[in-house]
Order: C-alpha cells, then structure tokens, then sequence
C-alpha cells in the first residue's frame, strides 16, 4: 500500500510537470508567431485561420493533458485506477514530445524578450492563472468534475488567441507607452530643423536604394538611415532616439506598409521633404487585398511632400507612371529609356561579373559607371540613387567611385563562395518581380545552376498564379530544382513541368536542409551555383 501511494505521488508529479511543460510551450510558440504578426490583431487572427488544423491538433492535446493532470490531483485518486493514471501519465508524456517542436530552436528569427512581450507574457500568466486555477477549483468537488473540464478545454482552445485578448488588455498601457517615444523622437527632429528628411518606400526596393543612396550620399554628407528593415513606425521612432546625432544632415527614412494609411502614419511624424516610390507591384496582396489599395497606400508619402519637396519615381513602373502626372514636382527615373525629361540608363552589359551602364541626366550629362552588383535589375535601383544624389549637388563623375564600392544588400542576391560551391543569396521576402529577376540572374553563369525555393507567399488569392508562372520562368534558367515544402509549392513544380523541365531534376523536401542537402549532393561536372530565392518567416 506504501509503495502504491508513493507510486500514485510519483504520477501526480510526473503529470504536473508534463502537462504544465506542455502549456508552456504552446504560451511561448503563440507569443512567438504574435511577434512575427506584428502584435496586429487581425492579422494574428486571419494566421490563425490559416492554421487552424494545427491548432485543432494541439489545443486537443492540450486540453485532454490539463484534464489529465487536474484527474491526477491528489483529491481525486480514488476516482481512477493505478492503471488508468499511468496511462494517462503516458499520455501527458506523449503530449509534451508532441510539443518539442513548438520550442523550435533552430527557428530563422527567435522571439525577442523586448519590454512589450514582457508585459504582454505577465498579462496572459495572470489571465491563465485565473481561468486554470477557476478549472482546478471546480473539479475539486465530483459534482462539477465535468464543468471544470469543459472549462479547461475551452481555455486550451482559445490559447492561440491568448495574445491577442491579453494585447487588447493592455493597449491603453501600449498606446501610452508608444506614444512617449513618439513624442521623444519627434522632440528630437523639431531641435534639427535644417536635416533633410527623405522618405523611401515601395513593393520592393526600397531597402536596396535606402543603402545605395547612403554610400552616395555619404561622399558629401553625414548620412542616418533606418537600419535593416526598420520601416514601421515605431521602428522609425526606435532610430530617431537611439541613432540620431546632431551632425546629421540627412535622414534616409524606409517606410513599410501592409495597410493602407501605414505611409501616412510614418509621414505624419517625420514630414519628409522628399520621396522616392522604388516600385509598386503585388506585395502583401494578403492584406492590401487589392492593387488599388497598394497604389494609393504608396503614394500617401508623394501626398505628404511640401511643395517645394521633390518626388522621385520609378519610370518603368506602370503603376506609377499612371499616377505621375498628379505631381508637377516629380523626377522620372529609368533604367530602359528616357521618361519625360528625367535620369535614365543607356549601354547596360551585365555579366557575372557585375554591371556597366551609362546614366544620362534630364540636362544631357553623362557618366559611365561600373559595379559589382550582379542583376540587371539593379541598375533602375542604381540609378534611382544617383538622381537622388545628383540632385543633392553631388555631380555624376564624383559618384563613379562610390557606385564602385557599393556592396550587395544582404539577402538581395548577394553572393557568397563556399569551396566549389557559390551561394547567390536572394532570401529577403521574394516577390514576383525579384524572383524573375533572380533566376535570369542565375541563368548567366556557366555551371551547374541550382535553384532552392519554398515560393512566393502573402500574395492573396493569387499566389498559386504568380508561383505557376515563378515555376515556367525557373524551367528556362535552371539545372535543377529543390522545392521547400510540397504544399506550397506545388504550382511551381506545375510550372516546371509545363515548360518541359526534366521531373528527375526536381526535388521537394520539408525542409531547407533536406533542400540544401540535396544541391550539395549533386554529382555533375562543373562549378555549382545555389540561388536561395526567398525564405519563409517562422509564421509560415
């Protein structure tokens, strides 16, 4: 009897520990995904919508291994029998193995411990204390054994929306928290009245010319940029306050959007007194829902300039080009012919080697520059720069040397060699034009040609369409292929296998690694060359 009772202890301990590990993991892999959402509410909740049949999964095994452990309370032994515990206790086991990916180690970006998160995590434990200790109460008594199990299998149920319940909780808290920053980081601009604000934005680009307009601008002034893709609002105040100094003369702002009215909100604090549009394309069609919205979000910062502000825009575009009229302060851009009087590109050769191109200013002035950058599609990010900078009273033949020096954006097909063995890492946030571009990139080297790829994604209901047609660009650029999950990515191998590519040279595998294993693992004669064309976030 001794030895049972000590067993029956040993269980109920054992169950704790197991179920409360499994509720642990579950509280921090849903913080997680918040984090990469955004802390947006909706877009939180649409992602949960998107996964629900994995969290059906685990918030089942959740709630039958709180059960579980609330049976195992000491109260309640002589309900079950030594034999029905232990299988329950196999159970709980079962569900925390079930678990251990949730902790995910091996995750591309860990959830970062900030102030918020901090407070939204002692929010949800004060939340979750009540509604399971209230669970634990009721099954205490046998009459309302089954209340407290329904209690907390709606509790486990509703943990993926945890933090979006416990952030609105706590938004009057956040509201005040962000705006004190706001209003330091706006406090510190009005004390620089003469810096020049200029704001950069687009489907895709922007960061690429934000770094190359840096290195340009850098030849004649003291330059502060938003440092990697710090172009939300608070990222923007996040700079402000900690990178601006008194001796800078410019400020490279990048502005992200995922909805319309973003821009506006990043104009309203920092009044740029000129713009650059980079591209307008279907990005984040997920939640703009329509090009129209796109458009018009983009051009909230053309909106925002002072008259006597100058707008730079991508000629090429159409989306843009259909807008430009609007704004009699606009400066055309272009890396395949003349646009209304503005900067474009003549004479392009590009090889792996890099790129050469002629830019011709609206007065007729030319200069030929050379650069490292691989890709004919840089040139109209290039370009772009060197208007910008042009116009900052730095002349084109001054600009030849820091054209020079320019280095690949990380991410953005930037090259690394690794033995026989080079890397062309394009991983940053594919889109359809990027992705293009990236593989017509690929198909000027002379080797074994190797594209890795999980697809495109937040293309909304047309993100089958625009992978099909990633698939039939790839065929005519590619040696082999390694798909990164079958779901996915099955429009791409549709579109492989349109255009004739040999199914044989086609991988698809769970994971990069299985991915990469497979393109080093090629036997071919000849230098491999691995283009990492996007690189889905956690959340996906």
């Amino acid at each position: 009897m001794y030895l049972l009772e000590k067993l029956e202890i040993i269980t109920l301990v054992c169950g704790l520990l197991a179920g409360t590990g499994a509720v642990v993991a579950l509280i921090k892999f849903n913080l997680h995904m918040f984090q990469l959402n955004g802390y947006k509410n909706g877009e939180h909740l649409h992602w949960i919508k998107k996964n629900a049949r994995q969290f059906r999964i685990l918030t089942l095994d959740g709630a039958l291994a709180l059960a579980a452990v609330l049976l195992l309370w000491p109260l309640h032994l002589e309900i079950l029998s030594m034999a029905a515990k232990l299988v329950l206790l196999f159970y709980l086991v079962l569900t925390v193995w079930n678990y251990r990916y949730l902790n995910r180690s091996h995750t591309k970006k860990k959830l970062v411990y900030t102030s918020r998160v901090k407070r939204l995590l002692a929010t949800e434990l004060v939340v979750l204390t009540i509604l399971i200790g209230l669970a634990a109460v009721l099954t205490w008594f046998s009459s309302a054994l089954l209340t407290g199990w329904l209690l907390i299998g709606v509790v486990l149920a509703l943990m993926p929306c945890l933090p979006v319940v416990c952030n609105f909780l706590n938004s009057p808290m956040e509201k005040a928290v962000n705006q004190h920053f706001v209003n330091d980081a706006l406090s510190r601009l009005r004390q620089m009245p003469d810096m020049k604000i200029i704001g950069i934005t687009g489907s895709y680009g922007k960061t690429s010319v934000k770094f190359y307009l840096k290195t340009l601008l850098e030849a004649r002034y003291s330059v502060l940029m938003t440092p990697e893709s710090f172009n939300t609002p608070m990222g923007v105040v996040r700079t402000i306050r900690e990178h601006l100094r008194p001796d800078h003369e410019i400020f490279l702002c990048e502005m992200g959007a995922r909805h319309v009215g973003d821009i506006k909100e990043i104009c309203d604090m920092v009044h740029p007194d000129w713009g650059v549009i980079t591209s307008i394309g279907p990005q984040h069609l997920e939640t703009f829902f329509t090009m129209e919205n796109i458009v018009h979000t983009k051009f909230e910062l053309a909106d925002a300039l002072p008259d006597h502000g100058t707008l730079f825009l991508n000629g090429d575009c159409s989306y843009i080009t259909d807008y430009c009229d609007r704004y009699p302060n606009r400066v055309l851009y272009s890396a395949e012919e003349q646009r209304q009087g503005g900067y474009y590109a003549k004479d392009i050769r590009v090889s792996e080697l890099g790129t050469d191109f002629t830019v011709v200013s609206p007065e007729g002035e030319e200069a030929r520059y050379q650069t490292r950058l691989i890709g004919g599609h840089n040139v109209i990010n290039l370009v772009g720069a060197i208007a910008v900078a042009h116009r900052m009273g730095i002349p084109l033949e001054e600009l030849k040397v820091p054209v020079r020096r320019l280095q690949p954006v990380p991410h953005r097909l930037q090259m690394r060699q690794q033995g026989n063995v080079t890397i062309i890492d394009d991983a940053y946030n594919s889109n359809p034009v990027g992705s293009k571009a990236a593989v017509e990139t690929l198909a000027m080297f002379e080797g074994v040609r190797i594209l890795v790829t999980p697809g495109m994604v937040e293309l909304g209901d047309s993100e089958e369409e625009y992978n099909y047609k990633f698939g039939t660009y790839a065929a005519g650029c590619c040696d082999y292929v390694a798909l990164v999950g079958e779901r996915h990515t099955r429009p791409i191998r549709e579109g492989l296998l349109a255009e004739g590519f040999d199914e044989t040279r086609i991988f698809t595998g769970e994971k990069l690694e299985d991915a990469l294993q497979f393109a080093y693992g090629i036997r071919e004669q000849g230098h491999k060359y691995i283009l990492l064309e996007n690189d889905l976030p956690d959340n996906y």
